[in-house]
């Protein structure tokens, strides 16, 4: 069976391969008809969803803790093949995309610290049973997927590495001992096409294997009026490889490769706000006009870029997962993983003149991990599971800043300074996590449970900083040299060290007030390690110290009901929850040296409620309601940086007070419906149509928190229609769909561009398409 095994970018698979795969034909076994996000409906009751959260096989419906569960078939059904597009399906959950290193997913507000190379981020990202420790790891279209679980709140004491605000679990189908074969493929507007096949089947009695891959495609759907090239598409595409080896039902081992890479111009920012006008006078607006530059609206999907925008991703991994049933019903699990992931930018400065040539910060990640679990026999009046978890990273990033003839003019610096100037830096950090955990449940009664975890982490980084001297430009003295010196000087941080020890607890009670109710609350506390800043920012004033980030601490509480009612056609599921993290992590913006650093933004405590419905009222029809409401905010942020509102006036303060403000990216209200009804023809022919629209508030758009710098509240509605049958052995599926039907304008995270101004993401414009796939 052919696997392409991790290596180097230059190792990946051809365009050429991947076409003659996916041409091949090739998954699984005819869909399922599982619509919703939570669980599947068969003659109209929903039936039980299993899930794997506490280390062993249970349904989610006595699971204690509050989750969502999104089924593979409801991702297709739903046309979501990205992670960014997940917070379209459950609650509490939002990805702050950018592109592949600008990324990060936060679960109750909490976790929104993109680019954060010397830090792990606060939601816990996992590929079968492997953490990732990037979330741009988790950036390639989802393909092949068995089920996604997002789990709330903080997860440390069973799953392997420390988290504050949840995790985020997926998992790929498994090879399988049936032959199964897919083919799909999908085009759309703004030049989107997408394939995707997989093969699985026997290939001796005990050995299995699964094939599969992807290819997307698109002209991207922001015009640049500069040069009329399209932006903000691409291309990525990706396989992955698998074997399973199963001599009995007592052992099986599962191996699994997998590589992705991505060519593309995400992360196209569009000009969102100018900033404030001070004194008669705005600031972005006048430095752009004298450095030439036209200014285009962003809000009409435009930009004026005289420059490159692209990204490359390469990236890919294996990991062998081994599970043993022992004696006395004992199962022994063993993890082993290695990943690597390798990032290049090219950005352009937001102008049509030349400011900047190109500044961005590529970034070389290699990792590796162990985990060995022992879970115990269930049925008796105690059961548990213990384990032991290794995780280790070398990371390396290039920071880097060609400035153009221009660059003094935008910058506001004296003459000379930064006109045709380079900066090129580099940053290093090496992670060893160590940790110890252990979770059991005493079944007090036949109804009432106790369950208690524990978690030891300790964790060795070791880093350093270093930028070059600056090269280029004119020879300078006086102001215009303090200046480049200031922006681009050499520094050196020497050896930077830290060491930290981390607990984390769980105390969980629940009872089942009948077998189809269930109550529960829960004390948990949460402990994410510290890391390093790897970007020079302030440091050559503040000091190396300062590049150092101290530990994340969250306490806990929930109080949630699961039940299942209306004779098995209703769930319903719901939670309160209060956290409060302290020396919580995030990302601040220095608007001097124009660069992103990593800050603890002293302590947070966000509160709401959580409510998770799916609804069979009539054959055929599935209806998902979910939401939450979540109120976060800093109760303390005394050194926190200003809004360009306060900075850019004279005789501004050096830091802000931010204690009571909203923390970046949390809409405080989140509201999402999914809808699938289907239906049988005398023919036998399946016509089905879906629709769905998700809600989220306003939100704060950077953590300085400028009014010009929020992200308006935005509705996004989509829908399809689609027709089954029956050919040979196998069935097809014909499908229209329509993403934002009504084309709204919204923004999905906003960034601080220089000056007082800030860019956005724009979510994705109105796109109709039509997928065709054949199962058999």
């Amino acid at each position: 069976m052919p696997v392409i095994p991790p290596g180097p970018p230059g190792g990946g698979p051809s365009r050429l391969m991947l076409a003659m795969l996916l041409a091949a034909g090739a998954t699984g076994a005819a869909a399922d008809d599982t619509p919703n996000n939570s669980a599947s409906a068969t003659d109209d009751r929903l039936q039980t969803v299993t899930v794997t959260t506490r280390r062993r096989e249970e349904s989610a419906q006595q699971v204690p803790t509050p989750m969502s569960v999104v089924s593979g078939q409801a991702l297709e059904t739903q046309r979501v093949y990205r992670i960014q597009d997940l917070q379209q399906l459950v609650p509490s959950v939002n990805v702050a995309y950018m592109h592949a290193r600008q990324s990060s997913v936060s679960i109750r507000g909490l976790g929104n610290n993109p680019a954060s190379d010397g830090l792990e981020g606060s939601v816990g990202l996992y590929l079968d049973n492997v953490y990732l420790g990037r979330p741009g790891m988790a950036v390639f279209d989802l393909m092949d997927i068995e089920q996604l679980e997002v789990l709330r709140g903080p997860q440390g004491t069973l799953f392997g590495k420390n988290t504050t605000a949840g995790v985020i679990n997926i998992s790929t189908r498994a090879p399988s001992f049936t032959p199964e074969r897919s083919i799909e493929a999908s085009v759309g507007e703004d030049g989107y096409f997408q394939t995707k096949g997989t093969l699985s089947g026997p290939l001796t009695e005990t050995l299995a294997g699964r094939i599969s891959a992807y290819r997307s495609r698109s002209d991207g759907d922001i015009k640049n009026e500069y040069d009329g090239h399209d932006l903000n598409g691409g291309e990525r595409q990706g396989v992955r490889g698998q074997l399973l080896y199963k001599p009995s039902e007592d052992f099986s081992l599962r191996w699994i490769a997998d590589y992705n890479e991505e060519d593309s111009s995400a992360g196209t920012r569009v000009l969102f706000n100018t900033g404030p006008t001070i004194n008669g006078v705005n600031q972005y607006q006048s430095r752009a006009a004298a450095a030439g530059a036209t200014l285009v609206d962003g809000s009409e999907r435009k930009v004026n870029l005289d420059g490159a925008q692209q990204v490359t991703v390469f990236q890919g991994g294996t990991s062998l997962e081994a599970n043993w049933k022992l004696a006395n019903d004992f199962t022994l699990t063993a993890v082993s993983a290695y990943r690597w992931w390798d990032f290049t930018p090219r950005n352009d400065d937001g102008l049509n003149v030349p400011a900047s040539y190109n500044a961005g910060v590529s970034v070389q990640d290699k990792q590796w991990s162990q985990e060995i679990r022992l879970a115990s026999p269930t049925g008796g009046a105690f059961d548990y599971v213990l384990g032991a978890y290794y995780f280790g990273s070398d990371l390396d990033n290039r920071s880097f800043a060609y400035y153009g003839p221009q660059a003094d003019v935008w910058n506001g610096t004296a003459t000379g300074a930064l006109a045709n100037v380079s900066s090129l830096g580099k940053g290093h950090i090496e992670t060893d996590s160590f940790a110890l955990f252990a979770q059991g449940t005493w079944h007090l009664t036949p109804r009432l449970d106790f369950t208690a975890g524990l978690r030891g982490t300790y964790e060795e980084k070791s880093a350093w900083v270093n930028r070059d001297a600056p090269s280029g430009g004119a020879t300078v003295t006086g102001a215009a040299a303090a200046a480049r010196n200031g922006r681009a000087g050499a520094y050196a941080s020497g050896d930077l060290t830290q060491y930290t020890a981390s607990p984390s607890g769980l105390l969980n009670l629940s009872y089942r007030f009948t077998d189809d109710l269930l109550g529960y609350a829960t004390l948990s506390h949460g402990e994410k390690s510290g890391g390093v800043s790897l970007a020079v920012g302030t440091a050559p004033t503040a000091g190396a110290n300062s590049l150092l980030i101290g530990t994340e601490r969250a306490n806990n509480a929930e109080l949630g009901i699961k039940s299942t009612l209306l004779e098995r056609r209703l769930q319903l599921n719901a939670n309160l929850f209060w956290t409060q993290v302290d020396g919580y992590q995030t990302n601040a913006y220095d608007s001097y040296n124009r660069v992103q650093y990593l800050t603890n933004a002293g302590s947070v405590r966000s509160r709401g409620v959580e409510v998770d419905s799916t609804w069979v009222p009539l054959h055929g029809l599935t209806l998902n309601l979910n939401g939450s409401y979540n109120d976060v905010r800093y109760l303390s942020y005394k050194d926190a940086p200003c809004a360009p509102e306060v900075s850019l006036r004279a005789g501004a303060p050096a830091s802000c007070d931010l204690s009571g403000h909203t923390v970046v990216g949390a809409s405080k209200w989140i509201l999402n419906a999914n809808s699938h009804y289907q239906w049988q023809l005398a023919n036998g022919l399946q016509p089905y149509v879906t629709a769905s629209w998700a809600f989220r508030s306003h939100a704060v758009g950077t953590v300085e928190d400028s009014a010009y710098a929020q992200i308006p509240s935005y509705a996004v509605s989509n829908f399809s229609v689609g027709l089954r049958g029956d050919a040979g052995e196998g069935q097809w599926d014909v499908s229209l769909w329509l993403k934002n039907a009504f084309d709204k304008t919204y923004y999905t995270t906003l960034w601080s561009a220089g000056n007082g101004g800030y860019e956005g993401l724009l979510g994705s414009s109105r796109t109709l398409g039509a997928t065709a796939r054949y199962d058999f």
